[in-house]
C-alpha cells in the first residue's frame, strides 16, 4: 500500500502533497489516494494481424430520432461506443440523455438511465414534464458501479446512460466519488463494459470553474466521441459541438432551444440568430461562419466608447478576444481609426462562438460603425478574413455562405475579390480587396 497524491484537474501525481499543481497550476486540488500492491500480469502472447487482413465491422448506427444530435455524433450511436456528454451545470445534458433515451426506447430498443444524481421518482417526474415516459427506459437510482454493471448484464440494454460520472465508484478503490482514481476506474469498467457486451454508452460529466471536464486527459482519452453543450444558463439557445468523434467529423454543430418541454431543435439557426435585431442600430452586422458543413448567419455586436481609465478596456462575449486585438490593430494602422482612448466590446449574439476567420470583416465593420456612429445597411451580409497588411482575404466555400444568406432574404454581401458573381448566387456582391475599399464601399445608411 502506498500514498499517492493526485491533482483532480488534470491528474498529475506526486507521492507529497503539493498546494499547487506543478503541471496545471491549480490551488487546492491535490487529493489523497491510497493504492493497493499491483497483482503481476501473466504474459499473453499476442498474435498481430496484416492491417488488410483484419475483418471490418459492420457500418451500423442507430439514430436517436434527434436530427440535431445526430448530426453531430455522424449519424447516430454507434453500438459499443462510449460517448461522454459535458457542459456547465443546468445547461441541459441530463435533459438531451433522457430524451435520446426516449427517442431510442420508442425505436424498440431498451435503454438502462442510471440516475447517481437523483431518485427515481425523480427522474419519472423530470421525464413526465419532458413527455418521455417510455416502458422501454429502465432507471436504476444506483451509485455503485458494480451493481450497476450487474443490472446491465441482466438486463443487456442497447443503451447505458450514466448521470453523471462523477457521481459512480468502485467499492474497492479508496478514494472519494468523483476523484481522478474513481473516475478513472469507473470509465475503464464502462468501456470494457462497452467494447465487450455491445453496449452504447453515454456518460454525463461535469466541468470545472474553468469550463473543462473534470479530469479531463482521465475521460477524453477513454471515450470515442466527447460531446460539450455550450452556451449560458439565461438564453434558450444551447450549441451543441463534438470535440472528439472516431466515428465522424469534429466540425458539425447542433443547435437547440431550451424549452419548458426541454430541448427542442432548431431547424433554422441563422433565422433564429439574426432575427431580432434591431433596425438601425450602430455597431452590428451578420456575418456569415461555417461550422462543418452548415453555414450559419450571426449577428455580431461592437460597441465603441470613450475609456474612463489610463487602460482601454477590451472584452468579448462568443468572440475570440485575441482575434479583436488583432483587428483593432489592423484597423488602426490602415484606416486611420483610433482605438487608443477608447473602450472596445464585442459580441456574438445568441450565445453562439464565432471562431472562424471569416468573420474578420464582419467584426472590423461592426466596430468601425460603432464608432462612426453610423449603422450598416440591415441587408447585407459580411463575409471575409482580414490580413495584417489590411488586405481581405478570400474564405472557403463562399458560393454556400452566399446562398444561405440569399435563403434568408438578405439582398447584397461585401466579400473578397475572386468569390462568385451576383449572376450565380441571386444577389448584389461588393468585392472588396482591401480594409479600406471595404470601409468606402460598405453600405452605410
Amino acid at each position: 500500500m502506498r500514498v499517492q497524491y493526485v491533482c483532480q484537474q488534470c491528474g498529475f501525481r506526486t507521492p507529497r502533497w503539493l498546494g499547487r499543481c506543478p503541471n496545471c497550476d491549480a490551488w487546492n486540488s491535490m487529493v489523497e489516494e491510497v493504492e493497493g500492491p499491483r497483482r503481476p500480469a501473466r504474459p499473453r502472447a499476442a498474435n498481430p494481424t496484416p492491417l488488410p487482413e483484419v475483418s471490418p465491422l459492420p457500418e451500423e448506427r442507430w439514430p436517436t430520432g434527434i436530427t440535431e444530435l445526430d448530426r453531430v455524433l455522424g449519424g447516430g450511436i454507434v453500438p459499443g461506443s462510449l460517448v461522454l456528454v459535458g457542459g456547465d451545470p443546468g445547461i441541459g445534458k441530463s435533459t438531451l440523455a433522457l430524451q435520446a433515451a426516449h427517442r431510442l426506447a420508442e425505436a424498440g430498443r431498451p435503454v438502462l438511465y442510471v440516475a447517481g444524481e437523483e431518485s427515481a421518482q425523480q427522474t419519472r417526474m423530470r421525464a413526465e414534464r419532458l413527455g418521455a415516459v417510455s416502458r422501454g427506459v429502465w432507471v436504476v437510482a444506483e451509485t455503485d458501479l458494480d451493481a450497476v454493471l450487474a443490472a446491465a448484464r441482466k438486463l443487456r440494454p442497447a443503451l447505458l446512460v450514466v448521470d453523471s460520472i462523477q457521481t459512480v465508484y468502485r467499492p474497492e478503490v479508496p478514494s472519494a466519488p468523483g476523484s481522478v482514481g474513481q473516475v478513472r476506474e469507473c470509465a475503464a469498467s464502462l468501456l470494457q463494459l462497452a467494447k465487450s457486451e455491445g453496449v452504447a454508452v453515454v456518460l454525463v460529466g461535469h466541468v470545472t470553474k474553468e469550463g473543462a471536464l473534470a479530469g479531463p486527459k482521465v475521460l477524453e482519452h477513454l471515450v470515442d466521441t466527447v460531446l460539450y453543450f455550450e452556451g449560458e444558463r439565461h438564453q434558450v439557445y444551447r450549441i451543441l459541438r463534438a470535440t472528439k468523434n472516431r466515428f465522424g467529423s469534429t466540425n458539425e454543430i447542433g443547435v437547440f432551444e431550451m424549452g419548458p418541454a426541454g430541448l427542442v431543435e432548431v431547424a433554422n439557426p441563422s433565422a433564429a440568430f439574426v432575427g431580432e435585431r434591431p433596425p438601425g442600430a450602430a455597431g452590428a452586422a451578420v456575418v456569415c461562419t461555417l461550422e462543418g458543413s452548415r453555414p450559419l448567419l450571426v449577428e455580431v455586436q461592437a460597441l465603441v466608447s470613450p475609456s474612463v481609465f489610463g487602460t482601454p478596456r477590451r472584452a468579448t462575449s462568443g468572440v475570440d478576444p485575441n482575434r479583436l486585438l488583432l483587428l483593432l490593430a489592423v484597423l488602426e494602422k490602415h484606416a486611420g481609426l483610433a482605438f487608443s482612448q477608447a473602450d472596445v466590446y464585442a459580441n456574438a449574439a445568441g450565445g453562439v462562438r464565432v471562431e472562424e476567420p471569416a468573420a474578420d470583416l464582419g467584426i472590423a465593420l461592426a466596430v468601425a460603425s460603432s464608432y462612426r456612429s453610423v449603422a450598416l445597411d440591415d441587408r447585407t451580409v459580411f463575409c471575409g478574413e482580414l490580413g495584417l497588411a489590411g488586405e481581405v482575404r478570400p474564405v472557403p466555400h463562399l458560393g454556400r455562405r452566399l446562398a444561405e444568406a440569399r435563403k434568408l432574404g438578405f439582398g447584397r454581401a461585401l466579400v473578397p475579390r475572386g468569390g462568385p458573381a451576383g449572376e450565380e448566387v441571386g444577389l448584389e456582391v461588393v468585392a472588396v480587396g482591401t480594409v479600406t475599399e471595404a470601409l468606402d464601399l460598405a453600405p452605410w445608411r
